[in-house]
C-alpha cells in the first residue's frame, strides 16, 4: 500500500534522470570552460590579469634651461597651478558637491555650469570650455580615480588660498606642474622659440621615447626645437598595482627616475640684444615718422666676433611673444602670426633670402683682383652710366641696355680702393662683366674680359653664399648663387650678358640671408678665415658640470684652404659654359688686405664717411642699397621700371687693426643703405664698446 505522500509524487524516474543529464552537460561545460581558461590558455588570461592590474606611468623629466653668455635666463621651468578634481574622493551626498562647486567657483575663472560635454563639444583639459559642473560629470564617468583639470594656470596667491580650502573640499585638489617660461620675452623669441603640443606625425617616435602626447611638449622652434633632444631629457616610469576602479594600491617594481634635460648657454649678450633691438625699431620709427608712411616694416641686426664666430646679438623684427605659447598656442594668435605677411614666426636673420645689393661687390671685388681681372693701382673709367649688347648666346647681335651708376653724374676714375669706397656701380659691373667699348660708349679697353659668373660664383661660395652655414638655427636658408644651368632649370632660359653684370653688383637672381652677408664681411675682417657662425657657447648637465664646450672652429680659410674651382677658360660676360678643371686655388694674402684697405676707405671717405665720423674707433664698413620688386612692391603698385624701391643694408666692424665686433643691419623698403641702415650699425657698435667699458670697471678692485 502506497504512502499518501507518495501517491502524489508524479515525477518519473525518467525525467528525474533527463534533468540530471542536463545538470550535468552544465557542469561538464564549466569544467571544460575552466580547464580551458586555466590550463589550455592559463599564460593568455594570467598576462591579460597582469595588465589590467599594472599600469604603466610615465614620469615627465625636467626640460633644461637656456642661459645667454653671462649666465641671465633666457627659458626656464615654472610652476603652474591647476585645481583638479578626483571624482572617487568627492562627497557622496548631491547637495555637498554643489556646495563645493559653488564654493570653487568664487575662487576661479571657471562658471558652474556651462556648456554640455559631446561628441561634439569635447572636454579638453585647460582648453575647452566647460563648467565645474559639466568637469566633474566627466570625472565621475569616465576616470573616477584619475585627476581631471578644472582651471589651469591660476595665480599663485589664489591657488595659496584654495590649498587651504581643500582640506573642507573633498576631493578637490591642487596639482603643480612646470611650464616653460620665457624672462626675455619677445627679445630672444625668434633665436630661442617656443613649446607645442607632441603632433600625429611624431606620436609614435616620442611615445616610444616614453613621452605622453597630451602631458609633454616639444620644441617648435629656434633652440627648443634644434636642441629638442638634449633639453628635453629622458622619462622616467613607475610601475604600479591597481584595483578593479583602477585606484593605485603600490609600486609594483622600483621607480626608475626621469633624467632632467641639458641646460644650454648660448652666445648671446642680452644687453647687446636689448640695446640693438632698441637702436633698430628706434631708427625705423623714425624714418616712418620721416616718410608719414609705414614704410619700413621689418629689418634685422646681427652682431657677431669676427674672430670666432660667436654671435653676440641677434635681431628680428617683427617678432612674437614666445609666453604666450607656454601652455598653450592659441589659435587666433597663431593664425595672426601665420597671416603677417612680415613673416614674424621666421628669424629673417637665418631665413629671409634678400637681394643683397652693394654688400655684395666684396665678393666681386675679392674675385676680380685675385684672378688678375685688375690691378690695385690700375684706374678705370665709370661714367654715369654705360651700354651693354645684352646678349643670351655668343652670336646673339643683341638688345643694347643702359646700365646706370647710382650717382648721377658719375665717378670720373676710380681706383680698385676708390671702386670699394665709393661702391661705383659702373665700376662693378666691368670688373664682373668686362667693358662696353664696342657699343660705342666712350670706355677703353680697360677690363676686356671681366670675373664672370662662374668665377663669381666660387668666390661667392668660399665666402659663405649660396649654401648653409651651419648655424643652430632651424629656419636657416641657403640663398641662391645663380649661373647658367641654375638659370635654365629655374626660368627655362639661358643665361645672358646682362645677368652676369647685375650679379656683379648683387642685383638680378642673387639672394642672401642676413647672417650670409655678415659672414661674408666677418671672414675679410678675420683676414681669410671663415669662422662657423654659431649660437652656442657650452652645454652643461643639471649639475653645472660641462658636457661640451663649444670652441671656434675655423671652416676654412681662404687664404689656405683651395675651396675656389679653376675652370677652363675665362668666364666672359657672355652666358658662360666653362668647365671646371678639377683644380682649386686659394686667395692670396694681400689680396684680402687690399678688400680691408677699401672696407675702411668707405668710413674715412665713402659711402659711410658721415655715418661714422667722429666714432672715436677705426672701422671699415660696406653700404649697400637693393632693389627689389617682390609681391608686395606690385601689389603696392612700387615696381616701376627704372625706380624700383630698394631695401637699405649696411655692415661694418671695428677696430679695424683687431676686429671685435661685425654687425650687419637690413631694413626692408628703407632706401639709402647708408643713411638708413648706416646708423644701425654705428650705434650697436658704440653699445658694445660701452658695455665692454662698463664690464672692465665691473672687475676692476
Amino acid at each position: 500500500m502506497l504512502s499518501p505522500i507518495s501517491s502524489h509524487n508524479k515525477i518519473t524516474s525518467g525525467r528525474i534522470l533527463s534533468f540530471a543529464a542536463v545538470v550535468g552537460v552544465v557542469f561538464l561545460i564549466f569544467i571544460f570552460r575552466l580547464f580551458s581558461v586555466q590550463i589550455l590558455n592559463g599564460d593568455t588570461w594570467v598576462a591579460a590579469a597582469l595588465e589590467n592590474r599594472l599600469r604603466e606611468i610615465s614620469l615627465a623629466p625636467t626640460r633644461g634651461v637656456i642661459f645667454d653668455r653671462n649666465g641671465i635666463v633666457l627659458a626656464r621651468n615654472v610652476a603652474s597651478y591647476n585645481v583638479v578634481v578626483l571624482a572617487a574622493d568627492l562627497p557622496d551626498d548631491e547637495g555637498s558637491i554643489q556646495n563645493i562647486i559653488r564654493s570653487l567657483e568664487e575662487y576661479i575663472d571657471v562658471p558652474v555650469t556651462r556648456g554640455e560635454i559631446t561628441p561634439e563639444n569635447p572636454f579638453v583639459p585647460c582648453v575647452s570650455d566647460h563648467g565645474i559642473s559639466q568637469i566633474i560629470e566627466y570625472g565621475e564617468l569616465s576616470s573616477p580615480y584619475r585627476e581631471v583639470k578644472i582651471a589651469c594656470n591660476i595665480p599663485e596667491t589664489t591657488a595659496r588660498i584654495i590649498q587651504e580650502k581643500t582640506m573642507d573640499w573633498p576631493g578637490i585638489t591642487l596639482e603643480i606642474e612646470t611650464i616653460r617660461d620665457y624672462p626675455t620675452g619677445s627679445l630672444t623669441a625668434n633665436i630661442i622659440g617656443f613649446l607645442g603640443p607632441i603632433s600625429s606625425l611624431e606620436e609614435g617616435y616620442y611615445t616610444e621615447r616614453g613621452f605622453v602626447t597630451n602631458r609633454d611638449k616639444i620644441g617648435y622652434a629656434g633652440l627648443e626645437r634644434f636642441y629638442e633632444s638634449i633639453l628635453s631629457g629622458k622619462p622616467g616610469k613607475r610601475v604600479v598595482e591597481v584595483d578593479v576602479a583602477g585606484r593605485i594600491i603600490r609600486d609594483a617594481v622600483p621607480v626608475i627616475s626621469s633624467l632632467p634635460g641639458q641646460n644650454v648657454y648660448t652666445t648671446l649678450d642680452t644687453r647687446l640684444q636689448q640695446a640693438a633691438e632698441s637702436i633698430l625699431l628706434d631708427e625705423i620709427g623714425d624714418w616712418n615718422a620721416y616718410f608719414g608712411e609705414l614704410r619700413i616694416t621689418s629689418g634685422v641686426v646681427i652682431a657677431m666676433d669676427p674672430q670666432t664666430g660667436e654671435i653676440l646679438a641677434m635681431v628680428s623684427y617683427p617678432t612674437y611673444e614666445n609666453n604666450r605659447m607656454a601652455r598653450i598656442i592659441p589659435a587666433y594668435y597663431y593664425q595672426q602670426l601665420n597671416l603677417d605677411v612680415r613673416n614674424p614666426l621666421v628669424n629673417q636673420a637665418v631665413g629671409a633670402e634678400l637681394p643683397a645689393g652693394s654688400v655684395f661687390k666684396i665678393t666681386t671685388a675679392l674675385g676680380a683682383l685675385n684672378e688678375g681681372v685688375v690691378t690695385p693701382d690700375q684706374v678705370i673709367t665709370t661714367p654715369p652710366e654705360i651700354q651693354l649688347a645684352n646678349k643670351y648666346t655668343p652670336n646673339d647681335p643683341g638688345n643694347s641696355k643702359t646700365y646706370v651708376d647710382w650717382k648721377d653724374d658719375g665717378f670720373g676714375e676710380l681706383d680698385f680702393i676708390g671702386g670699394i669706397s665709393n661702391s661705383s656701380n659702373v665700376y662693378f659691373y666691368q670688373l664682373g662683366g668686362g667693358d662696353a667699348e664696342e657699343l660705342g660708349t666712350g670706355i677703353p679697353n680697360e677690363v676686356p674680359e671681366g670675373l664672370g659668373i662662374c668665377r663669381l660664383g666660387t668666390y661667392a661660395r668660399a665666402l659663405g653664399y649660396g649654401d648653409y652655414l651651419g648655424i643652430e638655427l632651424p629656419d636657416e636658408a641657403d640663398g641662391i648663387v645663380p649661373d647658367p644651368k641654375w638659370k635654365r632649370i629655374a626660368h627655362g632660359e639661358n643665361w645672358s650678358t646682362g645677368d652676369t653684370y647685375i650679379t656683379s653688383v648683387g642685383q638680378g637672381f642673387v639672394t642672401a640671408t642676413p647672417l650670409q652677408i655678415l659672414v661674408s664681411a666677418a671672414t675679410i675682417a678675420n683676414n681669410g678665415r671663415l669662422m662657423q657662425p654659431t649660437v652656442i657657447e657650452r652645454i652643461t648637465n643639471a649639475e653645472g658640470e660641462v658636457v661640451q664646450a663649444f670652441e671656434p672652429e675655423v671652416k676654412w680659410d681662404i687664404t689656405l684652404d683651395p675651396v675656389i674651382d679653376i675652370y677652363s677658360s675665362p668666364t666672359s660676360a657672355g652666358g658662360c659654359e666653362a668647365k671646371l678643371t678639377g683644380e682649386t686655388t686659394t686667395v692670396k694674402p694681400w689680396v684680402v688686405e687690399k678688400i680691408q684697405e677699401g672696407m675702411r676707405a668707405a668710413v674715412t671717405g665713402g659711402t659711410l664717411e658721415d655715418v661714422f665720423k667722429n666714432i672715436g674707433i677705426a672701422a671699415a664698413g660696406k653700404t649697400g642699397t637693393a632693389e627689389y620688386c617682390d609681391t608686395f612692391a606690385n601689389e603696392k603698385g612700387l615696381c616701376i621700371p627704372g625706380s624700383w624701391p630698394s631695401h637699405a643694408w649696411t655692415l661694418a666692424y671695428a677696430p679695424y687693426d683687431n676686429p671685435e665686433i661685425a654687425v650687419v643691419a637690413f631694413a626692408y623698403n628703407g632706401g639709402e643703405g647708408a643713411t638708413v641702415a648706416g646708423p644701425i650699425v654705428r650705434r650697436t657698435i658704440e653699445a658694445y664698446f660701452e658695455l665692454k667699458t662698463i664690464d672692465s670697471r665691473a672687475v676692476l678692485p
